[in-house]
């Protein structure tokens, strides 16, 4: 397995948390900066063991909590949580099917932002005004389109850097078939 597909995840992540910053007027308009990070945590969780899951929520959730108002590490149990029940289940998603990863990305575009919320009400002060059921909606579109274009993305990537298995015939090359009437 090559590890250049790998890399690749890590930094759309980084780039990812680093595209949230760059673009006011999609965050005026819409309310809520366009996060990505939890269709890119169902993407590692179908596709890379459940170490990488670990080390790829860690890793953005770290980036996600240093550019915004969070405590550092909230972020990642949500993320964390999400790609751990994904990879749990994964026997039973229909990986390949476009309407599953529009719903696998939908609820984690729910459900990772209503677990940091849950985690920071735990602490002394509410981090979100009013404004928080429109910002999940957002998140949730946001990832349920996200998610099959990441998975179609990834894939391709995949099938350029890694080397294909090889189907082994029942047929040996090395001999010859003699056939007769008997």
């Amino acid at each position: 397995m090559s590890r250049i597909p790998l890399l690749l995840l890590f930094l759309t992540a980084w780039l990812a948390v680093f595209g949230q910053t760059q673009f006011a007027p999609v965050v005026w308009w819409t309310g809520t900066p366009l996060c990505v990070l939890p269709a890119l945590t169902i993407y590692a969780a179908l596709s890379h063991p459940l170490g990488v899951v670990a080390g790829f929520s860690i890793f953005a959730g770290l980036a996600l909590d240093s550019i915004s108002a969070n405590r550092l590490g909230v972020s990642i149990l949500p993320l964390f949580l999400c790609g751990f029940v994904t990879h749990a289940r994964q026997h039973l998603i229909l990986r390949d099917q476009a309407y599953a990863r529009f719903w696998l990305g939908l609820g984690a575009g729910v459900a990772v932002p209503l677990l940091t919320r849950l985690l920071l009400s735990l602490g002394q002060r509410s981090p979100l005004g009013d404004v928080f059921g429109s910002s999940i909606a957002v998140s949730a579109i946001v990832n349920a389109l996200a998610c099959p274009l990441l998975f179609l993305g990834f894939d391709r990537f995949r099938e350029v850097f890694e080397y294909k298995p090889m189907i082994e015939s029942s047929f040996r090359q090395d001999r010859q078939l003699k056939r007769s009437r008997r």
